[in-house]
């Protein structure tokens, strides 16, 4: 090893990064919804959204090679198609989509929070752990980010182990028949509710943003997203299969927002609620940690790149804190005021078009990337037509949260014009593309 490797990381610590992120709160949130959806398809609605980010992670494997960079999608986005109009709305979706990542988050941790508490309780408490949590970790990163990031290593290991003990021990008490093909929704509702939860596996772009800090990136990258995303495609399937064959479908609806936990009741008991709780609880209060630290410093990047107002580049003891403040903010009422289904309805539409952008910007340029061409478009339109199913669903089964996709995606656009023609700020190159401007 040279010594310019010395203390970068290898592919154990790039693929624990991938992986952290994608089984950070999602799975805990999440489940209860795509069996609402599913029914007992759920493992086969997580295997399709799965197979939908593992398509797209070669793109994103090409990009991080290519072109390292600790900006991640935002760099790969301005480097394809420029600082432009579409790419500012874009990055912008990205910051929005990470609060709604945050919402959910919050809302997860106030939901197996508060089933610890009486029934009579239990919303009250829920929405004082919501906000608990986000004013907490906001304040912890006021003071010190790497309170709770120095304990994520741990955090990581915990929660894995505990779902890997759920699915050791309760595999063997599953009911086929609840899993048979005839106990699955249709076909398009099988589709539409894999994608409605496809943020769980959001987290796998994480690794973009330590492309600079990988140790032989040729090989390593490529691998660490392909086997992260493959191992966590391979453990919700598996706690999928556990939770659906072991609670009845009504069960799981009902307590839809801790399912996991209730999961466990069976061959766990009281003991494995608890555990699973508490697990979700330290899973979730790291989600908001990581996803709070890591959208206040987007916003500073986009503002950096001339998409959003200056103020958002001030910093304070070293922190972006405007945009720290932004973030759990607007987090705050949405966690609080929306409900779980429109969260991950939001947060799924928002990284799929994300994801079908950076696929695109795979395609434009794949002749630097050394892509095949074809991988790329497959990304594009998995991306695209799982967002027209996720968009049919919406709009057949709940026509309000059909037009906050649009707001959402709106508010982006307005945000990225009406900064343009108020400000008219000049948009400046990065360092990567006044280098290549220089080489040409």
């Amino acid at each position: 090893m040279s010594r310019s490797d010395k203390g970068k990381l290898g592919y154990w610590e790039v693929t624990a990064i991938g992986v952290g992120g994608m089984v950070g709160g999602g799975i805990f949130a999440v489940l209860g919804l795509s069996v609402d959806l599913t029914q007992g398809g759920a493992p086969v609605a997580f295997l399709i959204a799965g197979i939908v980010a593992l398509v797209t992670s070669y793109s994103y494997a090409r990009l991080s090679v290519t072109y390292p960079s600790q900006g991640g999608t935002v760099a790969f986005l301005d480097r394809a198609f420029g600082p432009g109009l579409l790419t500012g709305s874009m990055n912008i979706l990205l910051w929005i989509s990470y609060i709604v990542m945050l919402s959910l988050y919050a809302y997860a941790f106030g939901s197996y929070g508060a089933s610890l508490f009486p029934p009579a309780s239990q919303v009250l408490w829920k929405h004082i752990l919501i906000t608990g949590s986000v004013v907490g970790i906001t304040g912890l990163n006021l003071l010190s980010a790497r309170l709770i990031g120095e304990a994520e290593d741990w955090i990581v290991l915990i929660k894995l182990a505990i779902l890997v003990l759920f699915v050791a021990v309760g595999i063997w008490g599953v009911d086929m028949t609840r899993l048979a093909p005839s106990a699955w929704s249709s076909p398009l509702n099988l589709i539409a509710g894999g994608m409605i939860i496809f943020l769980a596996y959001e987290g796998f772009e994480l690794i973009a943003n330590t492309a600079q800090d990988v140790r032989d990136p040729q090989r390593i990258l490529p691998r660490a997203y392909y086997s992260g995303v493959g191992f966590v495609i391979v453990l919700y399937v598996l706690v999928a299969i556990v939770t659906v064959g072991t609670l009845p479908f009504a069960k799981i609806v009902d307590v839809q927002d801790y399912a996991l936990a209730e999961a466990a009741r069976p061959s766990l008991g009281q003991t494995g609620f608890l555990l699973i709780a508490i697990a979700a609880m330290l899973s979730t209060a790291s989600a908001i940690n990581a996803t709070v630290y890591g959208a206040a410093r987007l916003s500073y990047v986009i503002a950096k790149d001339g998409e959003l107002p200056e103020a958002l580049e001030r910093k304070a003891w070293g922190e972006p804190i405007e945009g720290l403040l932004i973030t759990s903010g607007a987090t705050l009422i949405i966690a609080n005021l929306a409900d779980l289904s429109s969260m991950s309805t939001m947060g799924s539409a928002g990284f799929l078009l994300i994801f079908a952008a950076v696929n695109g910007a795979n395609v434009k340029l794949a002749d630097d990337t050394q892509s095949k061409l074809w991988l790329s478009l497959s990304g594009v339109v998995l991306c695209l037509s799982a967002l027209a199913s996720l968009l049919w669903q919406t709009a057949k089964n709940s026509p309000g949260q059909f037009w906050v996709l649009f707001v959402m995606a709106g508010a982006a656009l307005f945000i990225e014009i009406a900064f343009r023609l108020t400000k008219k700020r000049t948009i400046r190159l990065s360092t990567a593309q006044k280098k290549n401007t220089s080489r040409s």
